[in-house]
């Protein structure tokens, strides 16, 4: 692979991120705009015009222009709301808690001695209480960088073995790999949201309004119109999820291949990583994280995500490379 320096990296991240700040707005109003369009032809949105050949452009537009300060207000907000509580999220997602140094000076003292050796501030270090290993980094600045480790991985890896893992997530820090996950997690969980809440609006059409669209024509005229606008509705939030999806094509699967040589450049033992690896590979998981955003972030991505048919969609853009080619590229250091 191609050796990638430190300051490239964090460029190309920044930029990544910048790029998926501006496309995720893109498809959102790419699809509003669509979705009027597509109900304006079918007549269901247009009371001045009624039945109507063709698009009416003109109300099309009106209409966006219209819709266009909500749409960029909402989601703005929203974003901007899990932007800046995203370590709160991610620490109640995994019922991770703040580790105290008298707690586990072992883990502190690793964690310090790599960032001293590499000149970068210390971050907030959390532990969970599961016995599976597992580990990951999150934040997107200073103020919010954590390394979160769980007891089992502490319990079960020797010092070495720990302070490959440890240097891994650190890396990912000095990536800006956190920030970048991020932002992903955010676009595809907001949009994730609204394809659900299609899916709803939808089922209550068919199971609570069935009865009134079969009492006169008009109701059920206009039964059916809404039931034509919610299936508008869901197709197109599920072509915007999977468009967010393609959003993991920035997140490189070579993001943890470089977190891995870091690593191992960091401890200078890239055979106890790959030893680490081997080990966490065999019992990973976190047992009360079911969220697959979340997974994005931990050292090896837990089976349980593996089984369902979605989640075999999702792998065609998964964010992380197998184990065992993680394996033999650091045992070739």
């Amino acid at each position: 692979m191609k050796y990638v320096g430190i300051h490239t990296q964090q460029a190309n991240n920044n930029f990544k991120s910048l790029l998926l700040l501006i496309l995720f707005p893109c498809i959102l109003l790419g699809m509003v705009y669509l979705f009027l369009v597509i109900l304006n032809y079918l007549s269901v949105s247009d009371p001045y015009y009624g039945q109507v050949t063709g698009v009416n452009w003109d109300y099309v537009n009106y209409e966006m222009m219209h819709i266009l300060p909500w749409v960029v207000g909402i989601v703005g907000a929203w974003f901007a709301i899990a932007y800046f509580t995203n370590t709160e999220m991610i620490r109640r997602a995994t019922g991770a808690r703040p580790l105290e140094r008298r707690e586990n000076p072992r883990v502190y003292n690793i964690v310090e001695n790599l960032t001293m050796s590499c000149g970068m501030p210390m971050p907030k270090i959390n532990v969970i209480d599961d016995p599976q290993l597992n580990a990951f980094a999150s934040g997107i600045d200073n103020n919010s960088y954590t390394v979160t480790v769980t007891t089992g991985i502490c319990n079960r890896l020797n010092d070495e073995e720990l302070a490959g893992v440890i240097a891994h997530e650190l890396t990912h820090i000095r990536n800006r790999d956190t920030r970048l996950l991020i932002v992903s997690i955010i676009f595809v969980g907001i949009m994730s949201t609204i394809m659900t809440l299609a899916v709803r609006m939808m089922w209550n059409t068919f199971v609570f309004g069935g009865d009134r669209r079969r009492s006169s024509n008009n109701n059920k005229n206009g039964g059916v119109s809404i039931i034509v606008v919610m299936l508008v509705a869901f197709v197109l939030a599920a072509i915007g999820y999977v468009f967010t999806l393609l959003t993991r094509f920035a997140i490189s699967r070579k993001r943890e291949y470089m977190a891995d040589a870091g690593g191992a450049e960091l401890t200078g033992n890239p055979l106890a990583l790959a030893s680490a690896l081997r080990k966490i590979s065999g019992d990973p998981g976190l047992g009360d994280t079911d969220r697959e955003d979340v997974a994005q972030l931990f050292i090896i991505r837990p089976p349980e995500f593996k089984s369902s048919f979605t989640s075999m969609v999702s792998n065609l853009f998964s964010t992380h490379p197998s184990t065992e080619s993680r394996i033999a590229y650091l045992e070739q250091f």
